[in-house]
């Protein structure tokens, strides 16, 4: 199976030239020891797990002696967040030899969740989001829908996509990007995943969070599962899974720590009241999401309609929006937007200037203009700020539909 060029890898490289420590963040078997043994072949650099036993024992016994074994080269450590203390010493030394690329750290968890955590290498960490596979990364395109969005007042051409049909989309939405499953076969995909969320539940988030039941983060994550991309009320799930409602911020944080669920923050900068404030939540990897669930491309395909095929597809776009945030020439942030009277828009885009490219997902193969209604609403209370509005669907026509608005295939977010 050839090897999939990561298009962090780029940005890792730059980064290791110009920062003392440069940290690989991200779920479990996204791909990050592969990425760091393909950085460190390319320097003078030595490479440590503390997944090994003896690694982590000696970084445990002497995190001062561990951080400094190779001072004239870089010293790769995969695992970090499993020796907390370590980071402490790896800051320590970065402090007494600030050159670029002493370190490269890898963590399955959220460091500033973990006792002595990222905060400690403030000044000299620069930290790199690895997610699964991009649609880009797999195609071998560099995809950069926010750069394509920002441009399109500015005439930039519409293409269709006419090659990727409904159905090809589903399978998409319910696909897993994990590397190791790229050419799986849906029965050991299952296995893989069941052993993937056991492993990762009853290890780093439990021993991570400390969370006082932890067989309750597994119920917890299949009813967001089931309720994929939706808005999350946390007096909901404190009675569907009988947790105290003053407890489930913990739960849920522990399945963010780790990067099984992906928190989409309300947008409301200046709007008034009326804005409904709460995140919408998605379980981070696809097909992590259709295994919770037990739906495949056949079932979404014959409820097309149902709010689980909508989530799935959502979720899908969502994660894909924001796997591009790492290497995206426009530096900007995801939200979703809604207010009391119900008008909502699945994705606010914002760049630091505060501009907002708006956009709405379809699991249809057709468009309304009904369908633009949210578009419109927010082009309306953002004024000057708004840039586009885009509604993605599962068709093939890319067509303007009005002042500032245009529909899109899902495929234009890799295709453009």
């Amino acid at each position: 199976m050839d090897l999939v060029k990561r298009h962090a890898e780029t940005l890792a490289a730059e980064t290791l030239d110009s920062a003392p420590i440069t940290v690989i963040s991200g779920a479990r078997q996204v791909g990050k020891s592969t990425l760091v043994g393909q950085l460190a072949s390319r320097r003078q650099a030595r490479i440590v797990t503390l997944d090994s036993a003896v690694d982590r024992a000696a970084a445990a016994a002497d995190p001062d002696g561990f951080a400094d074994q190779y001072p004239d080269g870089l010293l790769a450590i995969d695992e970090v967040q499993r020796v907390p203390d370590l980071l402490l010493a790896i800051k320590a030394a970065a402090d007494r030899d600030r050159r670029p690329g002493r370190f490269l750290i890898t963590g399955s968890a959220d460091l500033l969740a973990i006792r002595g955590g990222q905060e400690s290498l403030a000044g000299r960490a620069q930290t790199i989001d690895l997610d699964g596979f991009s649609r880009g990364e797999i195609e071998s395109r560099l995809d950069d829908f926010a750069t394509y969005a920002w441009s399109l007042p500015n005439g930039r051409p519409l293409r269709d996509v006419t090659d990727i049909r409904r159905h090809d989309y589903l399978t998409m939405a319910v696909a897993s990007t994990f590397p190791e499953l790229r050419d799986a076969s849906p029965a050991t995909a299952r296995r893989w995943l069941a052993n993937y969320v056991f492993r990762v539940l009853s290890k780093d988030a439990a021993e991570i969070s400390g969370v006082q039941y932890p067989d309750r983060l597994r119920p917890l994550l299949d009813l967001l599962a089931a309720e994929n991309a939706s808005e999350f009320v946390a007096a909901h799930a404190s009675r569907q899974l009988d947790i105290p409602a003053r407890s489930v911020p913990s739960y849920l944080r522990a399945l963010r720590d780790v990067f099984l669920i992906r928190e989409l923050p309300a947008w409301g900068h200046n709007l008034g009241k009326r804005v409904i404030s709460r995140p919408k939540i998605a379980v981070a990897d696809a097909g992590l999401a259709a295994y919770l669930t037990g739906v495949d491309a056949d079932g979404l395909e014959s409820d097309i309609s149902s709010t689980l095929a909508g989530g799935m597809v959502e979720a899908f776009v969502t994660a894909e929006l924001s796997k591009q945030r790492t290497w995206s020439a426009v530096d900007y942030r995801l939200y979703h937007f809604r207010d009391s009277d119900g008008r909502e828009v699945d994705l606010i885009a914002e760049n630091t200037r505060r501009e907002v490219v708006a956009i709405e997902v379809k699991a249809t193969t057709t468009l309304l203009r009904r369908h633009f209604a949210g578009l419109e609403h927010v082009r309306r209370l953002a004024g000057a700020r708004f840039v586009a509005g885009i509604a993605l669907y599962t068709g093939s026509r890319a067509v303007p539909f009005g002042d500032r608005l245009w529909a899109l295939p899902i495929g234009a977010l890799w295709r453009t």
